[in-house]
């Protein structure tokens, strides 16, 4: 059975896209600890990130350092917090939001009642951010 990502994947579930390539794509969550807060997620039904080839590992670091980096001129964070749990959906994903303090590491306080016009507007701060730092060809229009 697809896991609920490969079906935003699949854009049989929507999402808010920030990164697509042909192995690794980034949206944002929809219980965010912070605005920006993204999952970066392998295309590949990888359950544990342990199991990934290392090749796939790395992409999704690379992928996570670009948005990491987005995230800190987009949302003037003092670091940009890089967590994988695993828990919540059997399919690999790395959590990366901006932080200013630890909070943004216990999930338990993510906010499953973000506006939506906020998540569309943390999800176009990123995409802005990622094309002015070179990213822009894996940036989806929306």
């Amino acid at each position: 059975m697809s896991t609920v990502f490969s079906k935003i994947i699949a854009g049989e579930l929507p999402g808010r896209f920030v990164w697509k390539d042909p192995e690794v794509v980034a949206f944002l969550t929809i219980a965010p600890v912070a605005p920006g807060h993204t999952l970066i997620v392998p295309r590949a039904e990888v359950d544990r990130w342990t199991d990934l080839e290392p090749d796939l590992l790395a992409r999704l670091n690379e992928v996570a350092q670009a948005v990491g980096k987005a995230v800190l001129s987009g949302f003037d964070a003092s670091r940009a917090g890089y967590l994988i749990a695993g828990f919540e959906v059997p399919h690999t994903h790395i959590h990366v939001f901006p932080a200013n303090d630890m909070s943004g590491f216990d999930l338990s306080l993510a906010n499953p009642d973000t506006p939506a016009e906020e998540s569309d507007a943390a999800a176009e701060t990123l995409r802005s951010a990622l094309r002015d730092l070179g990213y822009g060809e894996f940036v989806p229009e929306s």
